[in-house]
């Protein structure tokens, strides 16, 4: 059992919120940068803070987890949210909302023709998810999943923020760096370009070598992948934190100077910083520097009101998710008056299951929820349609409580479309407190000779007995 001391959980999500800010506004001025910078410290005046979508975004998801509460958030919420709230249309933000327009629900929203699914835009954004589930890794790592996939997909931007999100969580309970990055690392593929880049970076750090050398090793190594993109632009954060060796204002200018996307290096850093430090750790002189106000710039809010206006007030609104937090996910955790940490909770932070279900799911794929069944629609070979042509989609039903079910089929198709390959009627076996069995229907749709740009089939799936019919919307691009 975990048992966290209110005032300095609270301290702590409030250094979080506050470092953010400090690294947001000390490195949007050199954002983009390919080059090595050299900076000391503020380049803006006093009380100025500079807008940053890296928190931005994480305010609407604090909206969305307000409204529907942890129980029922899923990516198909976050994804609507995103459409209504959030303009910007650059890079896989642009991408991940004109493929849910085209009727691509998340994680295929992020995976589909996406180039930048590999890149920074949601590691940037798992704060929330983290201080919501503090001590508690895999319930983090749950969420901000869910959070990375409306536009990233299955690609390595996700990985990265289950990664950080990870480390951010446990750094609640866990205050040695190098514990936190390996429980990180426990969390992803140990073959994905995240891990890669992070270990390249331990190896270099444990040989001793300079900073300047590591950076330039750490970007020869992700030059493949692009600008912006994760694995680099993370291993600069992590940079930052092992050379600074806990001097906050050398971690954050050291993972700034290492150029690129360096609001979201200084911006991630100054939040773990916060997490493991508290107020405490954050010098004076920057917190009077940089106040206590949020500026945004990627919400519309004039859609959606009544958004934290300061850190304090974000602070209290995220403290205020998490016993709900921790309830809906049965976490062994507790707000108290001291802290209480279990050696045997400690050592599951390291546990792998969680993630790798996490992790295994399908780029080209999402999940439509029946209520008494889950079913994952699975493109194979990707959604296109052209006339006269056929894709094969996979159905996954998951049965969610106990009783077997008989299934009845009815497809509703575009007109001249056909499906072959499936039965009208099949049963799905019971299940039990520990087990979910899964039925698996492959299909093959086949096109006539009219394909629309978006192209919607519906398989109606009912169960004897049941009220509810569920809805399979398979969407197919012409």
């Amino acid at each position: 059992m975990l048992v966290f001391n209110k005032n300095t959980i609270k301290d702590k999500i409030y250094a979080c919120w506050l470092g953010k800010n400090i690294g947001g506004t000390m490195g949007t001025p050199f954002e983009g940068r390919t080059e090595l910078n050299d900076i000391q410290g503020f380049s803006t005046p006093e009380n100025v803070v500079l807008a940053n979508d890296d928190l931005d975004l994480q305010l609407v998801w604090l909206r969305a987890i307000e409204d529907y509460g942890p129980y029922s958030l899923n990516e198909q919420i976050l994804g609507e949210y995103w459409i209504s709230y959030i303009p910007p249309h650059w890079n896989e933000y642009g991408i991940g909302k004109n493929n849910m327009r085209a009727g691509l629900l998340p994680p295929m929203s992020g995976e589909y023709e996406n180039p930048w699914k590999h890149s920074n835009g949601a590691w940037i954004r798992t704060e929330v998810w983290a201080c919501m589930a503090p001590g508690c890794p895999d319930i983090a790592i749950k969420y901000a999943r869910m959070d990375a996939s409306v536009d990233h997909g299955a690609g390595e931007g996700t990985y990265a923020a289950i990664f950080v999100a990870a480390i951010e969580a446990a750094a609640f309970v866990i205050h040695d760096l190098r514990e936190l990055i390996d429980i990180g690392l426990s969390k992803i593929p140990a073959d994905c370009r995240m891990a890669r880049s992070i270990n390249l970076l331990l190896d270099c750090y444990d040989k001793g070598i300079d900073w300047k050398e590591t950076r330039r090793i750490l970007v020869e190594d992700s030059a493949d992948l692009g600008w912006f993109q994760a694995p680099a632009n993370v291993a600069f954060s992590m940079l930052g934190l092992l050379y600074g060796e806990g001097d906050f204002k050398k971690s954050m200018i050291l993972a700034i100077n290492c150029g690129d996307d360096t609001d979201c290096t200084g911006a991630t850093l100054g939040s773990i910083f916060g997490i493991l430090n508290g107020t405490a750790g954050i010098p004076e002189d920057w917190k009077r520097h940089i106040g206590d106000n949020i500026v945004s710039v990627a919400i519309d809010k004039g859609s959606l009101y009544g958004l934290p206006a300061t850190c304090t007030q974000l602070t209290d609104r995220v403290y205020n998710m998490i016993p709900v937090m921790l309830k809906a996910n049965r976490a062994a955790a507790y707000l108290g008056d001291e802290d209480k940490f279990d050696d045997a909770d400690i050592a599951r932070f390291k546990d792998p299951s969680v993630a790798r279900g996490l992790v295994a799911i399908p780029g080209m794929s999402y999940t439509t929820d029946f209520i008494w069944a889950d079913c994952r629609i699975i493109f194979p070979d990707g959604p296109d349609i052209a006339p006269e042509k056929s894709v094969n989609v996979k159905l996954v039903v998951t049965n969610k409580n106990a009783g077997p079910k008989h299934l009845n089929l009815k497809w509703h198709l575009p007109e001249g479309f056909t499906v072959s390959g499936v039965r009208r009627d099949y049963v799905l076996q019971s299940g039990s407190r520990y087990t979910q069995p899964v039925l698996e229907i492959d299909a093959t749709i086949t096109a006539g000779s009219n394909v629309e740009a978006c192209n919607r089939v519906i398989c109606e799936i009912t169960a004897a007995g049941r009220p509810t019919a569920g809805l399979a919307q398979i969407v197919l691009i012409g």
